[in-house]
């Protein structure tokens, strides 16, 4: 095998593994933040790492751990709530990335479960150094969230995140 084919494969196995290891990090947000994991959620965002939700703007890893330990995350634990990530369409672009999808916050009322929130997700992340104790080599520098309730900005995020595109502000 030529140096030339070699390096090529090379590259598509570094990207392939890179869209991976950020799926995998991206999955990981619901069962952490299911679980209580205030400390787990928190190291997925760099240490100046920004989480801008709707109703939240939350910088910094102490904000977004104190989101989890809060009494309105803690009561929705204790109703019974998911938060489904979707699959993301990730553009890896050396040690930058951007990614994007759907989730839903689905919550437990009166017996029966309810989708709570449809969000569009916008994630632009960086490659970690090896200590950053995420286990995936790569972090959240901000997600953007906005509800899909009609508003142009919603899907505007999806579509940008498609193409590889910075989130607005």
């Amino acid at each position: 095998m030529s140096e030339d084919r070699m390096a090529a494969l090379e590259t598509r196995l570094r990207r392939l593994e890179d869209e991976r290891d950020i799926a995998r990090m991206m999955a990981s947000y619901g069962p952490l933040v299911d679980g209580g994991d205030a400390d787990g959620v928190a190291a997925l965002w760099t240490s100046d790492g920004v989480y801008d939700i709707d109703e939240l703007f939350l910088a910094g890893r102490e904000q977004i751990g104190g989101m989890v330990r809060s009494a309105a995350h803690q009561g929705w634990i204790r109703q019974g709530c998911a938060h489904v990530v979707g699959p993301p369409h990730i553009t890896v672009d050396g040690d930058e990335a951007v990614a994007v999808c759907h989730s839903l916050m689905v919550v437990h009322e009166e017996g029966r479960y309810v989708v709570r929130r449809a969000t569009a997700n916008h994630w632009r992340l960086r490659r970690a150094d090896s200590g950053s104790g995420t286990g995936s080599g790569w972090q959240v520098v901000k997600r953007t969230n906005r509800i899909l309730d009609g508003r142009r900005e919603s899907p505007a995020l999806l579509a940008g995140g498609v193409r590889g595109e910075p989130a607005e502000g």
